[in-house]
């Protein structure tokens, strides 16, 4: 085999948040086409027990370079005098400079792949055996900063402002000087082509996909939520957007779903809450599970799964995996955004309150709404056992690698 140079902004397992999802499978994929050496940072602490796991998925060296958050917010804040973008700030790490040096000088490592804007500092000398370099920006980050931006205000105004501005200069650069960048779907690459037309021609994407054997319906799990009707929403609740997504829906839509539902419940399941998330406990249906072993019980025993994301960029698999568990999903046209087009399962996408709660008294209704949430959860799982398929959708990342 072959050696491939794997670098990733987060050890990419567990595979347990989006990020950590897409990097796991495609590391698992290279790992079955070369020797892959992997350079990753461990931002947490509870990830350091995983460096031997990953470890497996490859034959080649490994390098983890520790990162302490608190600390690396403060070096990043320290670059607001600076030129460059906060992020590659926050993962300046001269360990992981050094290691990149001196694997690429003894073993002449032919190919690169890149995950996510901020290792690519380390790659961007020109080495004279010239490597071939594929990037994996997965989303267009800086237009989620300039999203930011326009929700915020003050100091956190300018902090963001500033992000997507240098950001997508970096990005520019980024992608001008390798052979092949890849997005998350193809909404995200047509806008990085228009953004940075100068590298068009070398833009690409490639999809997620969905593990249906483990998020499979016919799969028994005990009920976590006991009597009532579920809408359950998962993702990591210390995210910003996550975040903004189950407060607007408890502020502005729960309550018009309990007047004509009284006993519905909602579920916020995702580790980390903050305390904004954590208050929402305090309205009556609410439930905040903080951290769980396994969200599929509550996918499972859920009768809708919701995704009312306000700011949102490439793919939410939190849709793909309610959806493989057959739940019919509402969401917001933000958080449909990066997922094929399908007429019926469209159905279902607003930003609208009055809307939103409509459809899910709809669904929620005794006989009729369970039958209707049957017939799209069920279409929903076909649509992602056609479209959302790990091993078909690689292929795009092998053909870039081999030209």
């Amino acid at each position: 085999m072959e050696d491939l140079l794997f670098l990733c902004h987060r050890i990419p397992y567990p595979p347990n948040k989006g990020d950590k999802v897409r990097s796991y499978h495609l590391l698992r994929f290279l790992g079955k086409h070369y020797r892959v050496h992997v350079g990753a940072f461990i931002d947490d602490p509870a990830d350091a027990q995983f460096g031997e796991i990953v470890q497996q998925l490859c034959t080649g060296e490994t390098y983890w370079g520790r990162l302490h958050p608190r600390i690396a917010k403060i070096r990043a804040l320290r670059g607001l005098w600076g030129q460059q973008p906060l992020t590659f700030h926050y993962y300046n790490h001269p360990g992981m400079s050094q290691w990149v040096d001196d694997l690429m000088e003894r073993l002449k490592i032919p190919r690169i792949l890149v995950y996510s804007s901020a290792p690519s500092r380390f790659v961007l000398k020109d080495w004279p055996h010239k490597p071939r370099r594929i990037i994996d920006f997965v989303d267009v980050d800086s237009e989620k900063w300039r999203q930011y931006a326009q929700e915020s205000h003050g100091l956190r105004h300018y902090i963001h402002a500033r992000e997507a501005r240098t950001l997508l200069e970096a990005e520019r650069m980024i992608a001008s000087r390798f052979d092949a960048s890849l997005f998350v779907s193809e909404e995200e690459a047509a806008l990085f082509q228009e953004l940075a037309p100068e590298s068009a021609g070398r833009v690409h994407f490639w999809d997620n996909g969905v593990d249906c054997d483990y998020f499979d319906p016919q799969l028994s799990f005990p009920n976590p939520y006991g009597q009532g009707q579920t809408l359950v929403f998962t993702g990591a609740m210390d995210y910003l957007p996550n975040v903004q997504a189950v407060v607007w829906f408890a502020e502005t839509v729960f309550d018009i779903i309990r007047q004509k539902v009284p006993t519905t419940r909602f579920a916020i399941v995702g580790a980390r809450p903050t305390k904004a998330v954590k208050r929402l406990a305090r309205i009556q249906g609410i439930e905040v599970t903080g951290a769980v072993p396994d969200i599929r019980p509550y996918l499972a025993h859920a009768q809708v799964a919701i995704a009312p994301l306000r700011i949102a960029r490439g793919v939410q698999n939190k849709i793909l995996e309610a959806m493989a568990m057959a739940k019919p999903v509402i969401a917001t046209p933000q958080a449909m955004e990066g997922i094929r087009y399908h007429p019926s399962l469209q159905h279902w996408v607003t930003d609208m309150p009055e809307l939103f709660a409509h459809y899910a008294i709809k669904l929620l209704a005794p006989g009729e709404g369970t039958a209707r949430a049957s017939e799209y959860g069920h279409m929903g799982r076909r649509f992602v056992l056609e479209h959302y398929q790990w091993e078909t959708n690689l292929q795009k990342v092998l053909t870039l690698l081999e030209p």
